[in-house]
């Protein structure tokens, strides 16, 4: 579709001349004869490109662009190009504040307007893409769950985030660390400045203080000009220090310096310079058995340490699984061009009763994995053998066998029960306690009974199971107390 320039003038002649300009190049104009025309019709219009002339009656061209730039029902702003025969250094400052992207000057030059056209629909379509972008990597970055884990983290985050206290996130590799340090920057005062991550345990010993500090030119061999370290590069926004428990014990010093006064000097430099930045760390080690073993300073850690969050292992939270599973199928496949492949309840209780020692990385891995090599959908003959064998060894493991049961003496009210009564009466004492084992997670309980949620849920209902009926975990209906 031909892109829509929006011509606001006051002079018909010099509206009919622009539009048979830019129509003969395939451009679809509307045209408003003053500012609040222009107000009225830009959400319906949705044009690409405005020309706003700068003295217009009433309204002027410089009181509508900051009008515009405060609509709220206007989900892509146009490109505005100011046009004037008289404005001053002064309108030009002020349009350029208030979001002009050029000013043309009167009488319009064909050449000068058509290029200033495409540069602002170029520069538009480069916003869009990096729009675009932003959106994909936050959708890739985004946190999933709904256990109670997570619920609590979420709410650490949401009291968190909007300060500008150190954190420190703690957990083991995989469970998603730099998505917490990443949430707590979308979610700060600072979502617009720079995010820059560093992962201390990949970069060279000798060449840490140089990547976080910068240095000079002739600081040591190889450094053939100025280079500016990542803590100058993130001034003004968050600097996110991933597995800072492997940082060489001078950088922390340095590090240490830049958390006290905010300064810094680059390798080989002299010159102090200063930063303003908000330090988010991240480990999988344990800091404090470090501290004691002298190889993390102890001032360093407790200035790190202002807020400690934790990031829950997938095995705490085996219930967020089938949420996680569907979740990356679903990034998977656009990712790869796919129409997204529906996975089987069958699987996903196989997935949530596997330990996933890697945690989320590992389970996305395996997603990625299955959806680019499953057919039209993903079933639990899809699955890596490795995952199968493993929960069924937990299956076998977890239940015993007739054999090996001990005898029980059932009372009295038991044995002169009906056979259906006591049998259900056993089933569902038998449920409750293994729901009661695995924190009443639905989707685990299933696996270790080999049965499928759906399935579960089903014998729940029909027995009066619930966590809440009778105290925690305990069940309804007719029939004794447990023998």
């Amino acid at each position: 579709m031909p892109s829509t320039v929006f011509i606001v003038d006051d002079e018909r002649n010099i509206r009919r001349t622009v539009r048979m300009v830019l129509e003969g190049e395939g451009y679809a104009v509307e045209e408003a004869s003053s500012g609040e025309e222009a107000l009225a019709r830009i959400a319906e219009i949705g044009a690409d490109v405005m020309l706003l002339d700068v003295q217009l009656p009433g309204m002027s061209g410089l009181e509508t662009i900051e009008r515009i730039a405060k609509l709220k029902n206007l989900e892509s702003p146009p490109t505005i190009i100011m046009i004037s025969g008289h404005a001053t250094l002064a309108d030009a400052v002020r349009a350029t504040k208030a979001g002009a992207y050029d000013l043309i000057e009167k009488p319009l030059d064909r050449e000068r307007l058509m290029v200033a056209l495409r540069n602002a629909l170029e520069r538009r379509a480069m916003e869009r893409e990096v729009q675009g972008l932003r959106a994909i990597a936050d959708e890739r970055f985004e946190m999933v769950g709904k256990s109670a884990p997570m619920a609590a983290l979420f709410a650490q985050i949401a009291k968190v985030a909007p300060t500008r206290t150190r954190v420190l996130i703690t957990g083991e590799s995989g469970t998603g660390k730099e998505l917490i340090a990443r949430a707590l920057h979308r979610a700060s005062t600072l979502a617009e400045k720079p995010f820059v991550k560093v992962n201390c345990a990949a970069i060279p010993p000798e060449l840490i203080e140089s990547e976080l500090f910068g240095h000079e030119r002739g600081a040591f061999t190889g450094a053939t000009g100025r280079k500016r370290g990542l803590f100058e590069l993130a001034d003004g926004g968050t600097i996110f220090l991933d597995e800072v428990g492997d940082m060489i014990t001078s950088a922390q010093a340095k590090v240490l310096r830049v958390l006290q006064s905010g300064e810094f000097t680059r390798v080989g430099g002299e010159q102090a310079l200063k930063v303003d930045v908000r330090v988010v760390a991240a480990t999988n080690r344990d800091l404090q058995a470090a501290v004691a073993a002298n190889a993390f300073r102890e001032d360093l850690y407790f200035r790190l340490n202002v807020v400690p969050l934790r990031a829950p292992p997938l095995r705490e939270r085996a219930e967020d699984v089938a949420l996680l599973s569907r979740s990356f199928v679903e990034l998977a496949c656009r990712e790869n061009g796919m129409k997204v492949k529906p996975i089987s309840d069958g699987a996903l209780a196989m997935l949530a009763g596997y330990p996933w020692p890697g945690n989320v990385r590992e389970l996305r891995n395996v997603i990625e994995r299955l959806v680019i090599l499953s057919e039209e959908s993903i079933d639990v003959g899809d699955l890596p053998e490795e995952i199968v064998a493993e929960v069924a060894r937990v299956q076998r493991e977890g239940s015993a066998t007739a054999s090996e049961l001990p005898r029980v003496e059932l009372p009295a009210e038991a044995r002169a029960l009906p056979l259906r009564e006591f049998r259900d009466h056993m089933e569902r004492e038998y449920i409750r306690i293994k729901l009661d084992e695995n924190g009443w997670n639905i989707s685990r309980t299933a696996t270790l009974l080999g049965i499928e949620r759906t399935n579960l849920h089903k014998k729940m209902r029909a027995l009066g199971l619930s966590r809440d009926s009778q105290g925690h975990g305990s069940g309804t209906g007719p029939g004794p107390s447990a023998p």
